[in-house]
C-alpha cells in the first residue's frame, strides 16, 4: 500500500478492499461515515491511473452510496479529490445530512449543511475506531456479498 493510504491508518481503519482501491475509516469525521477512497497505485494524478481502476470506480462508489445510504442515510454524498498533502489519488468522501447522526457510540453533527462541509469541526476519533469501522465494514459486507 502506498504512505498516502499507510497515512490514514491502513490496516486499521480498512472497510473494503477492490482490485484497485480502498476504502477507509476516516480518522476524523466532519460527518458520521466519513471515509477515505484511495487508489492503490503509486500515482500522484488521477488521470495517470490505470483504465482499469476508472472503470472500477462504478462499483466501487455504487458500494459506497448504497453502504452508506443504509449505515448514516445521508441526504447527498461529496466526494473531496484534494491531493494537496497527501500525494497519491485519493477522495475524501463526505456524507452530508441536515442535523446530527449516531451510530457506534459517535455523534457527529453536519457543521456546513447545507453548504460545503465544514472539514475543521471534524470529530476525531480515538478508542471508537475500532467500533464505528465494525459498524461500517458490516454494511459494506452486506452489499459487496
Amino acid at each position: 500500500m502506498n504512505a498516502t493510504i499507510e497515512k490514514f491508518g491502513y490496516p486499521a481503519t480498512l472497510i473494503a478492499e477492490f482490485d484497485h482501491w480502498v476504502v477507509l475509516l476516516r480518522p476524523a469525521q466532519p460527518t458520521l461515515g466519513s471515509l477515505v477512497l484511495a487508489a492503490k497505485s503509486d500515482a500522484t494524478a488521477f488521470g495517470d491511473l490505470p483504465a482499469e481502476a476508472h472503470a472500477e470506480l462504478k462499483t466501487v462508489t455504487a458500494t459506497i452510496e448504497a453502504a452508506l445510504g443504509k449505515a448514516v442515510d445521508y441526504a447527498k454524498i461529496n466526494y473531496l479529490m484534494l491531493m494537496m498533502v497527501d500525494p497519491h489519488v485519493h477522495f475524501h468522501v463526505i456524507p452530508r445530512y441536515d442535523g446530527e447522526r449516531s451510530a457506534a457510540g459517535v455523534t457527529v453533527a453536519d457543521a456546513g449543511w447545507p453548504g460545503q462541509p465544514d472539514m475543521g469541526k471534524a470529530v476525531k476519533l480515538d478508542s471508537e475506531v475500532d467500533t464505528l469501522r465494525a459498524f461500517l465494514k458490516n454494511h459494506f459486507d452486506n452489499e459487496i456479498k
